[in-house]
């Protein structure tokens, strides 16, 4: 075992663990209760020093090497590179597709969706900020189903890391404030992406 996860069942460290199952390989869990502020604990701020989850040591990073990395994305791109996933092809036009749609899920769906969870839970009575959270959020959906009813996944036709990204932040769509029959072609996607087995078991992570 050679990859240690530090993570929580947020969508962004449910991204992590979806991949690792999907590579098959062995992987070490670590739990931080972000409810409890784990994050801020010194062990923990060696290992990410934005104090968020997830993070991951790899002790047999580059040149046998350890590698200590945080940020979502950034270790999507360095996992599926390195153990040659097909979530990440081959062909340098397609990664290049699959790191647009990667961006489009950390630039507009996590964070906007992330702001749009957090008033809908606690402060739904600011109705100026849910209005526009959840405007923005809609019109995010909007892009993915135009987009989805042209493409089976987000990056083509193929599975890719990008779709790894965005499935752990739809599957929260109950805050969202939609009805799946307004977007079709992101249910008929999502419904698929949630089929995969190692989908459901890294959505499990870590656990109770």
């Amino acid at each position: 075992m050679t990859i240690d996860l530090y993570t929580w069942g947020t969508p962004n460290g449910r991204k992590v663990s979806i991949l690792l199952e999907e590579i098959g390989v062995a992987y070490g869990v670590h739990p931080i209760n972000i409810m409890k502020d784990e994050q801020f604990a010194p062990d923990f701020l060696a290992i990410n020093p934005n104090n968020k989850i997830p993070a991951i040591v790899d002790s047999k990073g580059p040149r046998g090497q350890p590698l200590t990395l945080f940020e979502s994305g950034a270790i999507l791109v360095y996992l599926a590179n390195k153990f040659d996933s097909p979530s990440w092809p081959k062909d340098e036009t397609q990664r290049m597709i699959v790191i647009q749609w990667l961006m489009f899920q950390m630039g507009g769906i996590g964070p906007m969706f992330g702001q749009l969870h957090h008033f809908r839970r606690y402060a739904a009575d600011q109705t100026y900020s849910l209005g526009r959270y959840e405007k923005e959020v809609h019109r995010v959906y909007g892009v993915l189903d135009k987009h989805l009813g042209e493409s089976a996944h987000l990056a083509g036709e193929d599975y890719s890391i990008a779709d790894i990204a965005a499935y752990p932040w739809i599957s929260r769509f109950e805050l969202h404030g939609l009805d799946w029959s307004t977007i079709p072609s992101v249910k008929r996607w999502y419904d698929a992406v949630g089929a995969r087995p190692a989908v459901i078991r890294g959505m499990a992570v870590p656990g109770a």
